[in-house]
This record gives structure tokens, C-alpha cells and sequence, in this order.
């Protein structure tokens, strides 16, 4: 599956009526609670509990749904969003990561 069919797949449960204010309000508080959930499975495991990658991959999932929900609300493709991110990263590093290029970033890299 690609991003933009997902992103036309998870509008389906989105709520729609919401002003675009508000369904980018939703996208962002909920990318927050979502990544939240994500980062509890793993502290958890500092307090003896199991990391279960299903529970996971569906928390992922989560975040994923929640980032389509904000390019929606925006008028954005998700597939253009993760071109952009991509491009970014090989001009960043050209030759793959490098502590030295990620301490010593251009000016106006962000």
C-alpha cells in the first residue's frame, strides 16, 4: 500500500464535519497521544514488562492513521510529504548517516 491510498483509506473513519482547524487540531493532539502510547510500551519494559511488537506495530499504525489525518486536514498527499522527507535526508546525507553531518548541520537545514 502506498501513502496516498492510505491516506484516502484511513479518511474513511476521519471525521469530516470538523472545520479544517479542528481536524488539524485533532491530528496533532492525537499524533502527540499516540506517540505517547508508543514511548509507554517501551518504558514499561524498564519496569519489567514484556515489549510486544504487535501491540506495537498497532500503536505505529496509530500514528501513521494520525499523520494522514493531518495531511488531510491540510490539503497535503502523505506521498508527497514522505518525498520531501526522503529528499531531505539523502541531501543531508548523501553517503548515509554521519554523526559529523548530523552535528554540523547547513544553516537553515531543518
Amino acid at each position: 500500500m502506498d501513502f496516498d491510498e492510505y491516506q484516502l483509506d484511513a479518511e474513511r473513519t476521519m471525521r469530516l464535519d470538523l472545520s479544517q482547524g479542528e481536524l488539524g487540531a485533532h491530528a496533532i493532539l492525537g499524533l502527540c497521544s499516540e506517540a505517547g502510547e508508543v514511548a509507554g510500551i517501551f518504558q514499561k519494559a524498564y519496569q519489567g514488562h514484556d515489549i510486544d511488537p504487535e501491540h506495537v506495530k498497532k500503536e505505529l499504525g496509530d500514528v501513521l492513521w494520525m499523520i494522514a489525518e493531518c495531511c488531510t486536514a491540510h490539503g497535503w498527499d502523505m506521498g508527497e510529504i514522505a518525498e520531501i522527507n526522503i529528499a531531505k535526508l539523502r541531501e543531508r546525507y548523501p553517503e548515509g548517516f554521519s554523526k559529523e553531518r548530523s552535528l554540523h548541520r547547513r544553516e537553515g537545514d531543518v
